[in-house]
This record gives structure tokens, C-alpha cells and sequence, in this order.
């Protein structure tokens, strides 16, 4: 599948709500079935936090980005491919998928990750 934000320039409404407090991110997003839900918690110019759930064989097509993007998994397990290479993922683990190169990801199990990207 691939996953096309409605619009990854608007943060979500209740981001500011989570300022100063001591969250779990795994617990931001929700799972929904047949699908990838995502949920901006931090957008500014110089970067973004998005978090996102797949549920079981949905991922994100092969696609580049104009920046580095680090990604961590929050739970579950998924596969990723950067420039060709395969890696498993599970909770816990990181990836940081290089500017400008060819990447994508697909759920093993249900999963959600954190994406962090910065903008020079």
C-alpha cells in the first residue's frame, strides 16, 4: 500500500497537549485494520516526528526522500529494503534510511515505528 499523508505540513491539533509530559509512543497511534494510520507529533521547518502503525502486510512502496530519515520500531516486526539490502526490524531496533536513496518497509506482524526526519 502506499501511504500518502492527507497533509504532512499540519502537526496534529493535539500535539501541543503532549509537551512537558512524559509519554509512551507506541501508545500515540493506534492500530486499524487493513491499513496504515499515522499520527504528526512534531512538524516544524527544520524536521518532523510522525508516528505510524501497519497492520499485518501493509507497508510503504519503494520511494526516496530528500532527506536522512531515522526510523525506530516501536512494536511488532517488519522488513525494510535500503538500496537493495533486506534487513528484519523488531521493537526497539533503528534504521536510518540515507537522503535520496531508494528504501521501503512491509509489516511481518502488526507494527508501529517512530520516523524522525531532520531537514538541512
Amino acid at each position: 500500500m502506499d501511504y500518502i499523508p492527507e497533509d504532512h505540513n499540519k502537526p496534529d491539533k493535539k500535539h501541543t497537549e503532549l509537551m512537558g509530559k512524559v509519554i509512551s509512543l507506541k501508545d500515540l497511534v493506534n492500530y486499524a485494520d487493513g491499513t496504515v494510520a499515522s499520527r504528526m507529533i512534531i512538524n516544524h521547518k527544520t524536521g518532523n516526528i510522525t508516528l505510524f502503525s501497519f497492520d499485518e502486510n501493509e507497508g510503504l512502496s519503494e520511494h526516496t526522500a530528500p532527506f536522512d530519515a531515522v526510523v525506530t520500531i516501536l512494536d511488532g516486526e517488519c522488513e525494510v529494503w535500503v538500496a537493495g539490502q533486506t534487513s528484519l526490524m523488531k521493537e526497539g531496533e533503528t534504521i536510518i534510511f540515507p537522503a535520496n536513496v531508494p528504501h521501503a518497509l512491509s509489516a511481518i506482524t502488526k507494527f508501529k515505528m517512530s520516523l524522525t526526519m531532520i531537514r538541512e
